[in-house]
């Protein structure tokens, strides 16, 4: 048997992965940050490998020596998306032997659990929109909403990165005429110091400017759409359509619509609460999904797999373990 009085909690995603170490009277005894976690491009073993460094530094934060495990490991992670990679990574991390037992899965299902009561029945639909987009959710008897949330091809659109694909796009075709006069053709190369749109284009092509820096335009994209301009702000009108339209098929799935039942929004486009797009996500659920009561969290994740590996425990964690462990967060 392993260390029965601590748990471990990673929330590990595609730019950053956190790791807890928690006694199950809810303190933190170990805190540690890596990078991205991203199987499809490295495998699934090297993938989990950036885990075994974080791990052992939670550990000796807390003092613990030697490799007994713990006794439960709640693992959210991202490109868990599909059921066959859940199972490959249940069955990667369960190997290392960190844990007397482990749970996998997609850390949209993080997001969820931080945002929902610790006692009682938990029912809810997450969407996080940061980087990309997902949404999940927990209905009555242990059943899940899900979607393969893996780009276009399964039928997603929004998140950070595509919201900067798409204002590069419509401020490309602005600027040369095939398109609607938009702000974004000024101000996306202006971002880079340049001048013109054709400029910014043969900077990212030729990678003078890296791919990564693309992220940056899309908190601009919110800026120009504040200040009017048509075409950025009906990007902002679609991504809350996508998102309303993800919970609401969510919460049809889980037969909840006619409750009132929490919609948790994360990540760093929705925590934002940029008001054209909270707003209007908020009037579209009203419309379509009136009993949902939306909340916007922006607590780390990790809290989340930490709340669901003391959920785990048996026996139950001590009174008052669930407020101290979210304290630690606030």
């Amino acid at each position: 048997m392993g260390l029965t009085g601590t748990v471990l909690a990673i929330d590990a995603g595609n730019s950053k992965t956190d790791v807890a170490l928690v006694a199950t009277d809810g303190r933190v005894l170990g805190r540690a940050r890596g990078g991205g976690f991203q199987p499809p491009v490295v495998g699934t073993a090297r993938a989990v490998d950036i885990l075994t460094p974080l791990i052992a530094s939670a550990r000796a934060q807390a003092g613990l020596t030697g490799d007994a495990p713990v006794a439960h490991l709640s693992a959210f992670l991202a490109n868990a998306d599909l059921p066959i990679e859940v199972t490959r990574l249940t069955a990667e991390i369960t190997s290392r032997g960190w844990a007397d037992t482990t749970t996998v899965g997609n850390d949209t299902f993080a997001l969820l659990r931080t945002g929902l009561p610790d006692d009682g029945e938990q029912l809810g639909v997450a969407v996080v929109c940061g980087a990309g987009i997902n949404c999940v959710g927990l209905g009555r008897g242990g059943a899940t909403a899900r979607f393969p949330a893996i780009g276009r091809i399964s039928g997603d659109w929004g998140g950070g990165s595509f919201l900067a694909d798409e204002a590069l796009w419509h401020a490309a075709r602005a600027e040369d005429g095939r398109g609607a006069p938009s702000d974004l053709a000024r101000a996306l190369p202006a971002h880079f110091g340049l001048t013109t749109m054709l400029e910014l284009i043969e900077a990212l092509h030729l990678h003078r400017i890296p791919d990564a820096r693309r992220h940056e335009l899309s908190p601009l994209l919110f800026e120009i759409a504040a200040g009017g301009d048509a075409v950025a702000r009906s990007l902002v009108a679609r991504q809350a359509e996508e998102v309303a339209v993800m919970a609401t098929v969510a919460l049809q799935r889980l037969d909840l619509l006619a409750e009132p039942t929490p919609v948790i929004l994360g990540g760093s486009v929705l925590a934002a609460r940029h008001p054209l797009l909270h707003d209007r996500l908020t009037q579209l659920l009203a419309e379509h999904a009136p009993k949902a009561v939306p909340h916007v969290i922006t607590a780390p994740p990790v809290l989340g797999a930490a709340l669901d590996a003391l959920d785990r425990i048996v026996p139950a964690p001590p009174q008052g373990a669930y407020e101290r462990l979210r304290s630690e967060w606030t």
